[in-house]
């Protein structure tokens, strides 16, 4: 079962002569629990093809269909709360809250939406993600990897279906890099969770289950990558 459809997304900015299309017709399927990196030059239109998948952005024409749910049919309102409790972000720069510590950080998007935080989650995670001796440390207390991981652990908390991330090792070393994969590819398996990860490095590519590439819009299949 396909836990993401991508149908004919067109996007395009401006109109006429000077008309930018960043995005032309792409599809494409994500079965639930794949990782997918997706890679491509600078403007090439990938980020705004994550942007478009995680409802960040409108397309101009297609459809973007998550668990079954087609998601630019829905009010304002009910795109907030699916986006909400359906899909993580992992942002290159982290994007922690600095008044808050790393354990604040990570059930805030629960208690953004009015839920009670599971403890026992929450333990898993901080273990999993090396993080219980940081747990109330600010960001700026820690290292690059270590926010990062701390962005992960936000990311998985409400076990949302779809996480994506954009570039999430672009500001990491080689080592805390491939901690950051190994985490994402770990959270993919354990907790059946599809990921698609914009990268420009061919080699983390490498670690994901199917590479997509986009170039000046149009996105090629460019198969699953050998164990």
């Amino acid at each position: 079962m396909n836990l993401l459809d991508v149908s004919n997304i067109c996007k395009t900015y401006g109109s006429g002569e000077t008309a930018v299309h960043a995005l032309k017709k792409v599809s494409f399927s994500v079965p639930k629990g794949e990782y997918v990196a997706i890679v491509g030059q600078s403007g090439s239109g990938k980020s705004t093809l994550l942007n478009i998948i995680g409802a960040l952005d409108t397309p101009t024409s297609g459809r973007v269909t998550i668990g079954g749910k087609d998601i630019f049919s829905m009010d304002d309102r009910k795109l907030t709360i699916f986006r909400r409790r359906n899909i993580g972000f992992i942002f290159q720069a982290f994007n922690l809250i600095p008044e808050l510590t790393v354990e604040q950080n990570i059930i805030f998007p629960v208690l953004l939406d009015y839920q009670e935080p599971d403890k026992k989650h929450l333990e898993e995670l901080l273990t999993v993600l090396n993080l219980k001796e940081r747990r109330s440390h600010l960001p700026s207390q820690l290292s690059g990897g270590q926010q990062q991981r701390a962005a992960i652990g936000r990311a998985l908390m409400t076990r949302p279906s779809l996480i994506l991330a954009d570039e999430p090792t672009g500001n990491l070393d080689t080592q805390n890099s491939s901690e950051v994969i190994a985490l994402l590819k770990e959270a993919s398996k354990k907790y059946e969770q599809t990921i698609l990860m914009i990268t420009h490095n061919r080699s983390i590519a490498q670690t994901a289950d199917r590479v997509l590439q986009v170039s000046d819009g149009v996105l090629a299949d460019l198969g699953r990558c050998r164990e």
